[in-house]
C-alpha cells in the first residue's frame, strides 16, 4: 500500500477528513519555501501538493498566479522543485502530490519526470490540463506505476464523464467546488455535498474538495462529505501578504493547525 492510500485508510479509521495543502514550490523564495512547508507537514498537514509555478496557470486565480510569478521570478524551475520534494521527503512522510500543468512535464520529459519524481519521494502528479484521452503519451512512457495520477473533476461533469475519469484515475479524485478558478468565492456547500456523493457512487476512491475554501467553518462543512479538503490560496494570502514578516513560516503553520482542528467529523 503506497502512502497515498496508507493516509487516507488511517484517517477513515480515525473518523477525519485529510487536510491537503498546496503552495507553490519557490514562494516568496526558495529557502523560505522549504521552511513553510517542512512546517506545513509538522503542523499536521494530511498531504502535501507541491506547486510547479508555471506562467499561464489558467485554473487558478490570482492570489495562485501571483505566487507563481514570484516563484518564476526567484529562478525556480522543475529540477529544483525535484531538489525540493527530495528534500521535504527527507524530513517527512507524508504523502507528496506533484501539481502542474502540462507543459512543464513535457518539456523535461515525461520518462525523465517520472524516474526523478519517484526517485525525490514523490506520490503522485496532478496535471491540471491533461485529459484521460491525452495522457497516454506521458504515461506511456512512465516504467511503473509508483506515481499516482490525481484527476480534477469540476463540478459541470455528468456522471458518465465522471466514470471515465475516475476509470483512469489512481491516488485520489480531486473533485472542484464551483465553476471559476482558485480562491474565488461563493461556495455552495448544498452543491458540493451534492456533487461529493455522485462521483462517490462511481468510484471506490477518495474523494477530495477544493477551490474556494478558506475558513474552519468551510473545512468543517465540507469534511463532513469528502474524504479530504484541499486549500490553497488561503496558505498562499498568508505568503503574499507577510512576504518580509519575520514570523511568516510560523504563521503558515498556525493556519495549518486551525484547518485541521476542523476535519475532525
Amino acid at each position: 500500500m503506497n502512502r497515498i492510500d496508507t493516509t487516507f485508510k488511517n484517517l477513515k479509521e480515525k473518523g477525519e477528513s485529510g487536510l491537503v495543502g498546496f503552495v507553490t514550490a519557490g514562494d516568496p523564495d526558495m529557502q523560505r519555501s522549504l521552511e513553510i512547508v517542512q512546517t506545513m507537514c509538522a503542523a499536521g498537514l494530511d498531504v502535501l501538493e507541491l506547486g510547479i509555478p508555471f506562467s499561464d496557470p489558467t485554473a487558478d486565480g490570482p492570489v495562485i498566479q501571483r505566487s507563481s510569478a514570484r516563484s518564476l521570478a526567484g529562478g525556480t524551475n522543475l529540477p529544483a522543485v525535484m531538489t525540493m520534494t527530495r528534500e521535504v521527503r527527507a524530513a517527512t512522510d507524508i504523502p507528496i502530490i506533484l501539481f502542474s500543468y502540462y507543459n512543464p512535464i513535457l518539456a523535461y520529459g515525461p520518462g525523465e519526470f517520472y524516474d526523478d519524481a519517484v526517485a525525490a519521494g514523490a506520490d503522485g502528479v496532478l496535471v491540471v490540463d491533461l485529459p484521460p484521452e491525452e495522457s497516454d503519451e506521458m504515461t506511456d512512457l512512465w516504467p511503473g506505476e509508483a506515481l499516482s495520477l490525481i484527476r480534477l473533476v469540476a463540478p459541470t461533469t455528468p456522471r458518465e464523464r465522471m466514470q471515465t475519469i475516475a476509470g483512469a484515475a489512481s491516488g485520489f479524485l480531486y473533485l472542484v467546488s464551483k465553476t471559476g478558478v482558485t480562491g474565488s468565492d461563493g461556495l455552495d456547500l448544498v452543491a458540493v455535498s451534492a456533487n461529493t456523493a455522485v462521483l462517490k457512487s462511481v468510484s471506490n476512491l477518495p474523494v477530495c474538495v477544493g477551490f474556494g475554501i478558506s475558513t474552519p467553518e468551510d473545512v468543517a462543512a465540507v469534511a463532513a462529505a469528502a474524504d479530504g479538503v484541499v486549500i490553497g490560496s488561503a496558505f498562499e494570502r498568508i505568503i503574499e501578504e507577510n512576504l518580509d514578516h519575520p514570523e511568516l513560516v510560523p504563521m503558515v503553520g498556525d493556519a495549518v493547525k486551525r484547518l485541521k482542528g476542523a476535519t475532525v467529523r
